[in-house]
C-alpha cells in the first residue's frame, strides 16, 4: 500500500516525530507549510480561535500527487483541544476514498473533545479513517 505523512508543525515538534515515522516505515513525506507563519503570539490569538471553529490558514501548494496513494498519515499539533488550522487545509486536499490515519500531538489537552468531529471531515469525503493517535507529550 503507497502511502504518505503529511504532516503540519508550528514548534518543530510534530515535524520531528513525523520524520521518525516516515523514516521507521518508508513511506513518503511531505510537509505542509503557511504561507505566513505565525508567531507564537498569533498562533494563540488567531490561531486557537480558528482550531476551534475548524477555519484554515493560508498554505503553500502541497506538491505530491496525493491521488497516487491509498493511505495518508495525517499529523498536525492540537491548539485549543483541536488540530491547528492548516489541519482543515490537509483535510480540503486529500482525494475521497483514501484511508485516513490521524495523528494529533499536544502539549497537555489532547483533543477528547472533537475527536469524532475530527474523523467525521474526513468520512465525510467518503474517506476511511483507519487510525486516531492523540499524543501528549509532557
Amino acid at each position: 500500500m503507497k502511502t504518505i505523512i503529511l504532516y503540519y508543525s508550528w514548534s518543530g515538534t510534530t515535524k520531528a516525530l513525523a520524520v521518525k515515522k516516515a523514516g521507521e516505515t518508508g513511506v513518503d513525506i511531505e510537509e505542509v507549510i503557511e504561507v505566513k507563519r505565525q508567531s507564537g503570539f498569533g498562533a494563540f490569538l488567531v490561531g486557537a480561535p480558528n482550531a476551534i471553529r475548524r477555519k484554515k490558514t493560508k498554505i503553500k501548494p502541497i506538491s505530491a500527487n496525493l491521488e497516487s496513494y491509498d493511505q495518508i498519515i495525517v499529523m498536525a499539533p492540537v491548539w485549543a483541544f483541536n488540530p491547528a488550522p492548516a489541519f482543515n487545509n490537509i483535510v480540503e486536499a486529500i482525494p475521497s476514498g483514501k484511508k485516513i490515519e490521524i495523528i494529533l500531538i499536544s502539549a497537555s489537552s489532547g483533543t477528547k473533545k472533537s475527536t469524532e468531529g475530527t474523523k467525521k471531515l474526513f468520512t465525510d469525503k467518503g474517506c476511511e479513517v483507519t487510525g486516531y493517535t492523540d499524543i501528549t507529550l509532557k
